[in-house]
């Protein structure tokens, strides 16, 4: 059975990672035009994210593959393992 959402309920939403640390606020998805599956998150990354500080990226936005989203409720809760992986092939 499907759950749907409406998209406004999604806007702003937090992501963090498993162990609490904040990453930022979504700011739009990536939806697959053939079928309408979520592909990625492009979260703005909060200027303070411990996580991404330490991977050292910089950039307003970071893409994360919706693999790496493990729940969703208030906030959508990310795989921090996943969420370096992603930011380490995006620095090649």
């Amino acid at each position: 059975m499907y759950k749907y959402t409406i998209a406004r309920q999604l806007a702003s939403k937090r992501v963090i990672t498993n162990r609490g640390d904040e990453i930022g606020k979504l700011s739009d998805l990536v939806v697959s035009e053939t079928g309408g599956d979520i592909e990625s998150l492009v979260v703005e990354v909060d200027k303070n994210s411990k996580v991404l500080a330490k991977s050292r990226k910089l950039g307003k936005t970071i893409e994360i593959p919706y693999s790496a989203v493990t729940a969703v409720s208030d906030v959508f809760i990310v795989d921090e393992r996943e969420l370096v992986e992603q930011v380490a092939e995006e620095k090649k």
